[in-house]
This record gives C-alpha cells, sequence and structure tokens, in this order.
C-alpha cells in the first residue's frame, strides 16, 4: 500500500484559502444583514437586473423632483405672503385717497410715498438667495426705489412733467394747472412709462417671463411671479402720482384730479393682485398634489425594489454569525499548525 504524505504547510495554505473565501462571503453577508438587500445585484437577479435598474432610476427621478418641489413650495408660499403685503398697502393707499378730501395733500402725499416704498420692499424680497418678483432674472434686484436720490424712475418722471407743461412742479405756474390738463398728462405721459417700455427703462430689473418648474415626471407649472405684472404697475403708477404730484405749487383742481385717477389705479391694481393671489395659490395646490402623488409612486417602488433585491434579516444575521465562528475556528487551527515543526517531533 503506497504511502500518502501529508504537509503542514499545505494544511496551513488550504487554511489560508478558506479563510479568505469565508471572510468575503462574511463582507457579503454583513453588507446584506445592514442594508436588508442583496450584496450583488447582477449575480442575485441574473436576467431581473434590468428591471431593477429601471425601477432604482425611476426611484431617484421622483425623489429628486419631490425634493425639488419643497423648494418651489417655499418659493410659492413666501410669494403669496408678499402678494397678501402688497394688497394691504393698496388697500391703505386707497383709504388714504378715499380720506384726500377731507386732509391735507401733506398727508396724502406722505401715504404716497409709504406706499411706494413698502412696495418696493416688499417686490425686492428674496428666498434661498432667488428674488421673488424678478421673473427668471432671480439674481438680480427686480425694482428700483422711486423715492431713492438719483432715482432713474423719478427722474423721468420730473422730465416727463417738465416736458409737458414747461415747467417743474414748484414752479408758481403750475398753480394754472387745470383738471383737464392734468388727465391729459396722465393719460399720454405718466400711463407709457408705467404700462410702456418706460416700466422696464426706468423701474423694473425683472423679466416679463416667468419660472416653470418641473413638479412631476409629466408636468410642469408656472412658479414665479413678476413685478411686470399689471397690477403691480397700476399700484406703483398711483403711488408715483401722488408723491409727485401733491407737492409744490399744483393748482388744487390738478390736485384732484390725481387723487382721482391714482383711486381708479389702485382699485384696479387690488383686483390684478388677488388675481396674482389666486393664480399662486393654484400653483401651490398643483405642486402639493404632484408631490403626494410621487410619494405613492415612491412607495410602490421602494416596494418592488424590495420585493426583487431584499433578503430575510434574520437569515442574513444568522450566516453573519455562523461565518464569525468558523472563521475563528478557522484561526485557531491555522495557529495550531504553525506550532507543529519536524524539530517538535524530534525533540
Amino acid at each position: 500500500m503506497k504511502a500518502t504524505s501529508v504537509s503542514s504547510a499545505a494544511l496551513s495554505n488550504a487554511a489560508r484559502y478558506q479563510q479568505m473565501r469565508m471572510q468575503a462571503e462574511l463582507v457579503k453577508a454583513t453588507k446584506e444583514s445592514t442594508t436588508g438587500t442583496v450584496a450583488d445585484v447582477g449575480l442575485a437577479l441574473g436576467a431581473r437586473t434590468s428591471q431593477a435598474v429601471t425601477f432604482s432610476r425611476d426611484l431617484d427621478r421622483l425623489n429628486v423632483i419631490i425634493d425639488s418641489n419643497s423648494l418651489v413650495t417655499a418659493r410659492l408660499s413666501s410669494t403669496q405672503a408678499a402678494l397678501g403685503q402688497l394688497s394691504d398697502t393698496a388697500q391703505n393707499l386707497l383709504t388714504a385717497l378715499t380720506a384726500a378730501g377731507n386732509s391735507s395733500s401733506t398727508i396724502t402725499q406722505q401715504a404716497g410715498k409709504a406706499a411706494v416704498q413698502q412696495m418696493t420692499s416688499i417686490l425686492n424680497a428674496s428666498v434661498n438667495g432667488e428674488y421673488l418678483f424678478a421673473g427668471t432674472n432671480t439674481d438680480v434686484k427686480p425694482i428700483d426705489d422711486f423715492t431713492a436720490a438719483g432715482s432713474p424712475a423719478k427722474a423721468a418722471f420730473d422730465a416727463s412733467f417738465s416736458s409737458y407743461f414747461g415747467f417743474t412742479q414748484a414752479d408758481p405756474l403750475a398753480a394754472n394747472i387745470t383738471a383737464a390738463q392734468m388727465d391729459s398728462f396722465i393719460t399720454s405721459n405718466v400711463v407709457p412709462q408705467f404700462m410702456g417700455s418706460g416700466w422696464q427703462a426706468n423701474w423694473s430689473n425683472a423679466t416679463d417671463q416667468q419660472i416653470v418648474s418641473r413638479i412631476s415626471l409629466g408636468e410642469t407649472t408656472q412658479t414665479s411671479a413678476s413685478a411686470n405684472d399689471d397690477s403691480i404697475r397700476k399700484l406703483a403708477m398711483a403711488s408715483a402720482l401722488i408723491t409727485g404730484l401733491l407737492s409744490g405749487n399744483i393748482s388744487q383742481a390738478a390736485k384732484t384730479a390725481v387723487v382721482g385717477r391714482a383711486q381708479a389705479m389702485v382699485g384696479e391694481a387690488l383686483g390684478g393682485l388677488g388675481q396674482l393671489q389666486a393664480e399662486t395659490g393654484l400653483a401651490e395646490k398643483r405642486v402639493s398634489d404632484a408631490s403626494d402623488r410621487m410619494k405613492t409612486q415612491v412607495d410602490l417602488f421602494e416596494r418592488h425594489i424590495l420585493d426583487l433585491e431584499g433578503v430575510d434579516p434574520a437569515e442574513a444575521a444568522t450566516r453573519v454569525a455562523d461565518l464569525t465562528q468558523h472563521i475563528e475556528t478557522s484561526f485557531a487551527l491555522t495557529a495550531r499548525l504553525q506550532q507543529m515543526t519536524l524539530l517538535n517531533y524530534l525533540t
């Protein structure tokens, strides 16, 4: 009978290879126990891997849009609040104009100045570093302050007055301006400054185009407001009329005409602002509904992915424990083998 030799080195190497294999299996089992999913999707699913990849890709797209919708909701909520403040400003100005017959033009003028300053502050509000009323030009302050020194809007307004009448508001000749003349000046010179190209030349840095956001995989909606809206222009025009024309030597009849036109403009502005609030509220509802629908889809995709890639946590934990025990035993055997030498045997 042929004798078979046994080498302690061969046994040690075999044990080492076995340890390496079990350590690799332990890493895999630990990952599965921690994540609750298979460690290698391709190896575990085979032909169904493409299905899992598709589900994961769609899940990522949905989560990105849901996160984006959170920012959109914050912008719309802030816009809605700002529109409410603009409405309050317009209402306060209208109240002052209604009482103008029983108060001095100085008080009414101060109300107009306060309105234009409040309006400017509100329109220049920003959220997350983006101006709310700038349209798509979100990194540029949308409105210049009419009451600030060197204001191009105020300079254009005063120049228009001087060009039309031939003198300034402070000139004694202004006392001769009739109501009809003032009304004609407002129609022919002031209105174009606000409702025409003069608005963006002297007042606004906003764009007419507004932000359109994707709020679901197949749905987009307008999610911003612009300072170029007609209602905002009318509120600015009424405030500027009161601020710029109820001073100096302008006749009482002309001032009365100014107040009357300003009242009409503020009334129209309030109606337009109400419409803007309704549109913003509708956009908020669409974004909220879209997010709710996508969250439901996310739940479904997560369940499908778990059905494909999920592992039994208890089984994975048991495998980790068994492999750990086997590796410890293997290390102990290897240590014993390393102590087996011919020298020890001969001794």
